[in-house]
């Protein structure tokens, strides 16, 4: 068991560092999913299968589908040859190892966990959803104007400014004048 714990932890540290370091925007969208689904091992590792899910669900899934929603929207300097790139199995080695070792670490904590008794707290979504929206309801506001404001702020800085150009000075035009001697 802890063993799982600290291969997800490495697997969620290594691709969180990959993430911030990238150059890339998607690279770095992808990388934080694996770091987040890695999280979600963690959660579920620590008896609390309802938040793992919650974590794929939300996180995983609809942040980061928005996440790259947003930069399609701005087209991030995606170029013809880095995608050809992409398409070599060179590229795919580092993504394809860390997600193999995140399968064959679901696969292991699955096996040890059904053998294990663990004592447990049923906890429903409706008390979660009760919790968020009474409780923490400040925090849920605060995440959604975050998120508003990091999708304004992306599209007001990556949106491509238009060149107005007068029409006069659009493109000097050599005219040649008739020779009249003749």
């Amino acid at each position: 068991m802890n063993t799982i714990f600290y291969i997800a932890a490495a697997l969620a540290l290594i691709s969180t560092g990959l993430a911030i370091a990238g150059k890339n925007a998607i690279h770095s969208l992808l990388f934080l999913i694996l770091s987040l689904l890695s999280i979600s091992v963690i959660f579920y590792i620590l008896g609390a299968p309802f938040i793992a899910a919650l974590e794929i669900i939300i996180y995983a899934g609809a942040v980061m589908v928005l996440f790259i929603f947003v930069i399609m929207m701005l087209n991030v300097g995606m170029e013809r040859e880095t995608e050809k790139r992409w398409l070599k199995p060179r590229m795919w080695v580092v993504p394809l190892i860390l997600g193999t070792i995140l399968l064959i670490d679901f696969i292991f904590m699955l096996k040890t966990m059904a053998h294990e008794e663990t004592a447990r707290q049923i906890i429903l979504p409706k008390q979660v959803g009760v919790s968020l929206f009474t409780t923490y309801v400040l925090g849920v506001e605060i995440a959604g104007m975050l998120l508003l404001a990091g999708i304004v702020g992306a599209y007001h800085l990556g949106r491509q400014k238009k060149k107005v150009i007068h029409r006069f000075l659009k493109k000097e035009e050599i005219i040649e004048v008739p020779n009249l001697k003749k």
